[in-house]
């Protein structure tokens, strides 16, 4: 199996983007991306550049998706570490091969032209991890 290719991004679940972009501009000097909606997983995401790392704020846009019930479980704060890989499709059939709970077992449309694939923290050490790739179609 070939290795990850690079940490993409750390995902920070958060009630509202606009309250948290002082303390990630002003006092982290974070460079602001922008923001996109993605209404197939109901969020919206503030993208942040810190050197060779992005930081994506995930704010809900549904009471009732992922996000909302990951904030009303356990508070905002670190949601995901997503790294970057080489094929996605084979990668997903190559972790279930392995033994790990997939949450996607097929790519889904993700944020910035990505396709991605969760899998599930129960076979990560409890730390939800997010597997894209850019979308080629």
């Amino acid at each position: 199996m070939k290795p990850v290719k690079s940490l993409n991004h750390i995902g920070i679940a958060v009630r509202a983007i606009e309250p948290q972009q002082a303390y990630y501009e002003d006092v982290l000097g974070a460079i602001f991306e922008g923001i996109e909606e993605v209404p197939n997983q109901h969020v919206r995401v503030a993208f942040y550049r810190i050197g060779d790392v992005r930081i994506e704020l995930i704010e809900s846009t549904d009471p009732q998706s992922p996000i909302a019930r990951f904030i009303d479980k356990r508070g905002e704060g670190l949601h995901h570490l997503a790294f970057l890989v080489d094929d996605l499709p084979t990668r997903i059939d190559q972790l279930t091969q392995f033994g790990l709970n997939m949450i996607d077992t097929v790519p889904r449309p993700g944020a910035d032209q990505m396709d991605v694939a969760f899998i599930h923290p129960n076979s990560c050490g409890g730390v939800l991890t997010e597997l894209c790739q850019t979308r080629t179609r």
